[in-house]
């Protein structure tokens, strides 16, 4: 069983059009997840990437007059620009039309075909296809004869095809969701997917004929890989399905399939059942979390809310960003974005809160102490700060193995709450002034910075610039992403004689105006 290396995935996106902050909802979630791991010392595998075969893509590319490669090609770079912007730290970006994918696709097609269970199977198919989903539904799954995820209508299909016998792994899948209870999360997706299986499962296809764009099926060129045992394969691909049996006996299973609640079924049932049939385990969890909601509905390019990234980052920046949408929304419930609520969390919690504490305690070291660490002194303690700190590093890590994000990022924030308020409680602007109370303004200002230390090591997972920048300015040298915790979470590593810099505000104030 892989349980050598933290393997932590995101979808693979379609890139018919240009992401928007939905995306970027999981996008975030993912990298946040993934570098705390790397700050907690462990090997970490970050995968994300794109889906490039089916129906939709073929669609898009005749529309535009190019072919699909040409069209994917185009499309693709958008999206790691985004995620370059966005900071998110991928260990393996992944593209459906690679070779190791394609190689990957049509092995474990050939292993599920070959398993001698008669598992995959040509049958005919009539039935509602939404070309959004890449699904069929049927009359009962539709609302108001639309889609339910994407309410556009679907379309009628008939056509060859080969089925993959999801029926026969109702018990199987009972069985394995019963040994092991966290391997869907939050609870409510876990009993969706329960009460989905106990209902009896339906075979689903495993290829079409009705187009070409994808990867035909090793044992009849005819038929082109229907796009979820395509698309799913993606993380066996990069885990060394194909090409590396040895990196993939330490990689998989990945240890956490973070996707939005509306592919659920795929993740949750076919995605076990298809390794189960090619005699691969399973992941160890599937963690779904809810839409981002504007306006009250889910995020859409069709129906014009589908915001940019970029509308929000040129305006807020990268840091308060990540922040706001980990820190404002209690993740795996639904959540709504709007242009005031981020400015006033982005002016309450950043500009306010932590950028306000880091401004006062860097710019008291500069005019009291000529900008260098003073030595500390149990006079500083007296606000128990080296407490709150010890307390929140454990219960920060706790939030955070049970992916709670949002109560994890409420927890650090009791430390600026408490710093803000040990500044204002003991007044170190006073004591400086007074040669009598000198050493207890040092004692005072080595706590607040010693604090600030901390902070950076905390937040790096989340706001790895800002980190980075707070850093710098404590003058401690090197890269923030190379402390470890619990180690660096320590009381009392920041040497007295560091000398620190009080440089541009961490951030600056955002205006209410906006989108």
């Amino acid at each position: 069983m892989g349980r050598d290396v933290f393997f932590i995935t995101t979808p693979i996106y379609y890139p018919n059009d240009l992401p928007h902050i939905g995306h970027a909802y999981n996008a975030v979630a993912n990298d946040f997840i993934a570098r705390y791991h790397r700050l907690r010392g462990e090997e970490v595998f970050h995968l994300t990437g794109t889906d490039e075969h089916g129906l939709k893509l073929q669609r898009a590319a005749e529309a535009a007059g190019v072919s699909p490669q040409a069209w994917v090609d185009s499309m693709e770079p958008r999206w790691r620009q985004v995620w370059a912007r966005l900071d998110i730290a991928y260990d393996d970006y992944i593209r459906t039309t690679e070779p190791r994918h394609e190689a990957a696709v049509r092995k474990i097609l050939a292993a599920v075909h070959d398993n001698g269970r008669d598992d995959i199977y040509l049958g005919a198919y009539e039935g509602l296809y939404c070309v959004a989903c890449e699904a069929y539904y049927s009359e009962d799954d539709l609302r108001g004869g639309n889609c339910p995820i994407h309410d556009r209508p679907v379309e009628i299909l008939q056509e060859e095809n080969y089925f993959f016998r999801l029926s026969a792994y109702k018990d199987r899948l009972l069985e394995h969701y019963e040994k092991n209870p966290s391997a869907v999360q939050p609870e409510v997706r876990r009993n969706e997917v329960l009460s989905t299986i106990r209902g009896g499962l339906k075979d689903f296809s495993v290829s079409r004929t009705s187009f070409d764009w994808g990867i035909r099926l090793p044992w009849d060129e005819r038929h082109i890989c229907y796009v979820w045992f395509d698309a799913l394969t993606n993380y066996i691909t990069a885990a060394g399905y194909a090409d590396d049996p040895e990196r993939f006996a330490r990689v998989w299973p990945a240890n956490i399939h973070l996707i939005g609640k509306d592919i659920l079924r795929f993740h949750a049932i076919y995605w076990p059942a298809m390794l189960m049939a090619a005699g691969l385990e399973p992941p160890v969890q599937v963690w779904a979390h809810g839409y981002l909601l504007v306006g009250g509905e889910k995020m859409s390019k069709t129906k014009l809310t589908g915001i940019h990234p970029f509308e929000l980052t040129d305006h807020f920046g990268v840091d308060s960003y990540r922040y706001y949408f980990m820190r404002e929304i209690s993740f795996g419930q639904d959540g709504s974005f709007s242009w005031e609520s981020m400015t006033e969390r982005h002016n309450a919690d950043l500009a306010n809160g932590l950028g306000n504490l880091a401004s006062r305690v860097l710019a008291m070291l500069g005019s009291s102490f000529d900008g260098v660490v003073p030595e500390g002194g149990q006079a500083g303690l007296e606000g128990g700060l080296p407490e709150t700190v010890r307390d929140v590093a454990g219960r920060y890590d706790r939030h955070m193995g049970e992916i709670a994000l949002q109560p994890a990022l409420a927890t650090v924030w009791e430390i600026v709450d408490r710093a803000n308020k040990y500044l204002v409680e003991l007044e170190p602007w006073k004591l400086a002034k007074d040669p009598a109370k000198r050493g207890q303004a040092a004692s005072v200002l080595y706590t607040a910075a010693e604090t600030l230390r901390i902070l950076a090591v905390l937040i790096q997972p989340i706001m790895p610039g800002a980190a980075q920048r707070l850093w710098d300015q404590l003058g401690i040298g090197g890269k923030v992403s190379d402390q470890r915790l619990p180690g660096a979470a320590e009381w009392g590593l920041l040497a007295p004689g560091t000398r620190t810099t009080k440089g541009e505000s961490l951030f600056p104030r955002a205006e209410a105006d906006g989108l």
